[in-house]
């Protein structure tokens, strides 16, 4: 198998077994051609020969993104993502030798859990990541707004009464609507403008950003439900070190498309992984990665159940609180 094989192969994938072959593949290609992911493994003593299992494959750090090019030397970046960070933090950066991959990994999984994005208007409150540059969350917003073809589709910044506005007028036209917003500009809205809109879809995303106090999950999406009078509040798992999303309709529960896979690393022993119903560190294998490290520890705490979906239960004590999960769950 070539790399380009195994690009149109992964967005195509039916079973367990063909992911795990996929994922040894991409691990030996990326230790071939990865230098600072290849020094990582030697510094564990990992050598690809080693490696038959995905359990045997070690998982990058990701703080490596923050100080290091994690990416293929045979290629230049067409786009560079950055993460939000907060005032001091160094952010980290991805770079994208190829977009095509990206969009494909992100259109192709919305498609798996929410259907074609042509029915839907999509709003994006995003205040947090519009006032910068390289947010690879405002990259993905804009690419859906530009597929659903709707002309009432856009971006909100600050004027939460013009979205209001607009909601109000999607309700009676009765079509179906996704608010895609940042936690806390979503909390903004819903106490500044509730609305009785039962058929909307609400997904948060972001957290707080240093705008409001830290809550629960819980909590949020107790007076989400209730200023706009839907059943359940969807979430979006992403960051910037990954070219993909998993998605939760509701409580919490996340499930990934069949190209990304998350597996709970032991918090005394990163290189033990647990059983399924037991809480550690998250590692993710998003085999769309392909240029950069497609094996990454985060810095969550979360849980994974037998059927394969799985829970963010909060953050590790000493990691940054930055990007795409800073409620306090």
């Amino acid at each position: 198998m070539d790399v380009e094989e195994f690009q149109r192969t992964i967005f195509r994938l039916e079973s367990e077994q063909e992911f795990n072959r996929l994922a040894l593949w991409l691990y030996h290609f990326q230790y071939a051609n990865l230098p600072v992911y290849q020094q990582y493994c030697n510094y564990l003593g990992v050598h690809a020969r080693q490696v038959n299992a995905i359990e045997k494959i070690p998982f990058l750090p990701v703080d490596f993104f923050r100080t290091q090019r994690v990416c293929s030397t045979a290629h230049k970046a067409e786009l560079v993502f950055n993460s939000s960070g907060t005032t001091g933090n160094q952010t980290s950066f991805h770079e994208v030798p190829f977009p095509s991959i990206y969009e494909k990994s992100f259109t192709e999984g919305f498609i798996k859990f929410y259907g074609p994005v042509e029915q839907y208007t999509v709003l994006a409150l995003l205040p947090s990541y519009l006032e910068r540059s390289g947010s690879s969350l405002v990259y993905m917003a804009d690419q859906l707004i530009r597929m659903s073809k709707k002309a009432e589709s856009g971006f909100y910044l600050n004027d939460l009464e013009k979205l209001s506005t607009k909601l109000n007028k999607l309700k009676k036209q009765r079509v179906p609507v996704l608010l895609l917003g940042v936690t806390y500009a979503l909390l903004d809205l819903a106490e500044q403008f509730p609305l009785e809109f039962p058929e909307l879809i609400v997904m948060e995303t972001g957290g707080m950003k240093g705008r409001r106090k830290e809550m629960i999950r819980e909590e949020v999406h107790q007076q989400l439900r209730h200023a706009f009078g839907v059943s359940q509040i969807h979430s979006e798992y992403g960051m910037t070190e990954l070219l993909s999303q998993a998605y939760s309709k509701g409580n919490g529960q996340f499930e990934t498309p069949p190209w990304m896979q998350v597996l709970i690393r032991d918090t005394n022993d990163p290189l033990s992984l647990l059983p399924a119903e037991r809480s550690g560190g998250i590692n993710v294998i998003d085999l769309a990665n392909i240029y950069s490290c497609a094996f990454i520890a985060v810095q969550d705490i979360g849980v994974k159940h037998q059927n394969g979906s799985f829970e963010v239960l909060g953050r590790f004590d000493d990691s940054q609180v930055r990007g795409c999960n800073l409620l306090v769950y």
